[in-house]
């Protein structure tokens, strides 16, 4: 029978067994290997109201914290709220992220 990917949509290679991650859209358990890993990272404060906190604060130099946050996501969940495309039978075997639409980061 023909294989649809190379890893079989997992990256256990030798492990017997993988514990399971809740699915953030809809709680199904998923792989831990097999689940879709986004690392999202957040002002706790909206960008509203970043200014009037900075206004209001005493230390000038103040940096508000963010919220880091590793989100995971079953296939079928990704693929509904667009986290990852399906892609053609040829372009299943580029392996290489997607370019990055950001600029250039800072240090």
């Amino acid at each position: 029978m023909t294989k649809k990917r190379r890893n079989n949509g997992r990256a256990k290679k030798g492990r017997g067994h993988v514990k399971r991650v809740r699915c953030e859209q809809s709680g199904v358990l998923v792989p831990k290997d097999k689940a879709i890993k986004r690392f999202i990272v957040r002002n706790i404060v909206d960008a509203s109201a970043i200014r009037d906190i900075q206004e209001a604060c005493v230390y000038t130099e103040y940096q508000l914290p963010k919220i880091y946050r590793k989100v995971y996501y079953c296939v079928s969940a990704a693929i509904h709220s667009k986290v990852v495309r399906v892609r053609s039978v040829r372009d299943r075997r580029v392996r290489e992220p997607p370019k990055r639409m950001g600029g250039p980061r800072g240090p």
